[in-house]
């Protein structure tokens, strides 16, 4: 940085009406400090204060790795087991990932709840995949048992959804 850049910095810091400005780089400190505001036509008074800073050593003591913990994968985490009186119920499953929502927006009801009777191609819910709102219609006839997933809650792939009872 010359004299001219320096000379333009305070011209920028007297403009902008800023009190005090410190700046620091390249080991260089400069620090512009302007005193109360004068009548028009008087100079106004300003410091310059530059230091070259001297090098700083630091010693880094050895750091061990971290070691990742398992992770376990996540429908195992995810899934509910089927016992065997839900062995005569159908499962309807995720078509895709996403967010599973249960309604249309946060103030709609949700499309179907437990004792809800669907059809065929009734929409039973919606999963949101890279901004799309994909509507999930039912491939089966029945009542609805079971809500297997929290509404606004990421899934996956082939998780199970709900419980349907057909008969």
């Amino acid at each position: 940085m010359n004299l001219e850049d320096i000379q333009e910095l305070i011209k920028f810091v007297a403009k902008s009406g800023a009190t005090e400005v410190d700046l620091e780089f390249d080991g260089i400190k400069i620090s512009i400090k302007s005193p109360a505001k004068k009548k028009r036509g008087e100079v106004e008074e300003v410091t310059i204060i530059q230091q070259t800073a001297a090098p700083i050593q630091t010693v880094a003591a050895p750091v061990a790795a971290p070691v990742a913990a398992p992770i376990a994968a996540p429908i195992a985490a995810q899934e509910t087991p089927v016992s065997e009186e839900n062995s005569n119920y159908i499962t309807v499953k995720a078509s895709m990932i996403g967010t599973f929502y249960r309604s249309s927006s946060p103030d709609k009801p949700p499309f179907v709840s437990v004792g809800d009777i669907i059809k065929e191609g009734d929409t039973i819910c919606i999963i949101e995949a890279m901004k799309l709102f994909n509507e999930i219609e039912s491939e089966v006839c029945g009542t609805i048992v079971k809500v297997l997933v929290d509404d606004s809650s990421p899934i996956e792939f082939d998780q199970p959804l709900f419980l349907v009872d057909p008969s």
